[in-house]
This record gives C-alpha cells, sequence and structure tokens, in this order.
C-alpha cells in the first residue's frame, strides 16, 4: 500500500448540483405542460370548439355559448381576402336553404378598424358592414379587430371554417373557401341538425 503524498490535493466528489438543477428543471416543465395541456390542443375536427368572444355591428358581445344548442357554422375571414369574398354567397345560399332555428352561421370578421390600423395578417380593414349590404347577407357577421378568434381557432389562412354540432364538436375543419351549398355540406349539417 503506498502512502499519500503530501503536495498532491486530494480529489473531490464531483458535484451533484447540476444533476438536481436539471432534475427540477424538467419537473417544472412537465408540470407546466400538464397544468395548461388545454391550451395546446389543437383545433380540429373531433375535438371540442374552443369559446371565442366577438362584437356584434351594435358593440353587443358574443360567444360560442351565445349559440348553445345549435349547430354552427364559424366563419373567420376578411373583406380584403378574395376567397372570403368568393366563398359568402354559398354560405348566403346554404343560411336561406336550411331554414332551422338550430342552425347558426357565424362569420367572424378580423379586419382591422377603419381608422387605418393593421389587423389580423396585417392588412388594412374594410367597411365590414357594407361588404355584407352589398352582398346581401342575412346570417350573424360579428367583429374581431383583435384576430383573437382566429389566434383561438388556430387559422392559418382566411377564410377558416369550423362546422360545429351540437354538443360543441368540430366535425368540420375547412381552411380555404368552399361551396357551403353543395350536396355534400348540405346533408352533413342536415345529419347534425337530425341528431
Amino acid at each position: 500500500m503506498s502512502t499519500p503524498d503530501p503536495n498532491q490535493t486530494p480529489r473531490r466528489a464531483p458535484s451533484r448540483v447540476p444533476y438536481v438543477l436539471a432534475l427540477v428543471f424538467i419537473a417544472v416543465v412537465i408540470v407546466a405542460a400538464w397544468v395548461g395541456r388545454d391550451q395546446y390542443r389543437p383545433v380540429i375536427a373531433g375535438e371540442v370548439a374552443p369559446d371565442f368572444t366577438a362584437a356584434t355591428f351594435d358593440g353587443d358581445q358574443r360567444t360560442l355559448a351565445s349559440y348553445e344548442g345549435k349547430v354552427v357554422l364559424l366563419n373567420v375571414w376578411a373583406t380584403w381576402c378574395l376567397p372570403c369574398r368568393e366563398e359568402m354567397p354559398s354560405m348566403e345560399r346554404l343560411y336561406r336553404r336550411i331554414d332551422d332555428p338550430d342552425f347558426e352561421i357565424v362569420a367572424v370578421s378580423v379586419d382591422a378598424s377603419l381608422t387605418g390600423s393593421l389587423g389580423w395578417g396585417s392588412q388594412i380593414g374594410g367597411d365590414v358592414r357594407e361588404f355584407a349590404e352589398e352582398l346581401g347577407l342575412t346570417f350573424p357577421i360579428l367583429l374581431d379587430p383583435s384576430g383573437v378568434t382566429a389566434e383561438t381557432y388556430q387559422a392559418t389562412a382566411l377564410p377558416e371554417s369550423f362546422l360545429i354540432g351540437r354538443d360543441g364538436v368540430i366535425y368540420k375543419k375547412v381552411a380555404g373557401g368552399v361551396a357551403w351549398d353543395d350536396e355534400q355540406n348540405v346533408a352533413l349539417v342536415e345529419r347534425l341538425l337530425d341528431s
């Protein structure tokens, strides 16, 4: 057995502090993810539709809960969006064809106010009321110049639509314009109304 050299410094055991800190960090991330798990759910068909708040032309607030028990076609759009302009007449035809008090089309405009500020999508907003009158739209138009509804529904482009059943579940999600009055969409709305 050799004798220790008095000139040599004794070896210290490696510090466990970095490992403990790493474990604490991982635990915090896991707890934060678990607590906020509902915020990270994708907004897709088969999921419960998130609530939103938007204003009527008169300034009254509406939420998805305002239409509880109804089949709702939620459409996020803007006046400057050409596919939105092309899609709106088919939505109006669907609204007139499905003359049922339990069916509602709710079109949420993300146009900025007419002050010239930029709205969602970095576009200057148009006159939403004038747009609706020009196209003869009779379904509810709501205003959300902040774009919170688009963000809540994780919209990636305009228009984006969500067909929501009486149970609050999204049954169809469509990114881009669609002919809402075609037979397939009419049949789906009627099935949701019958269920």
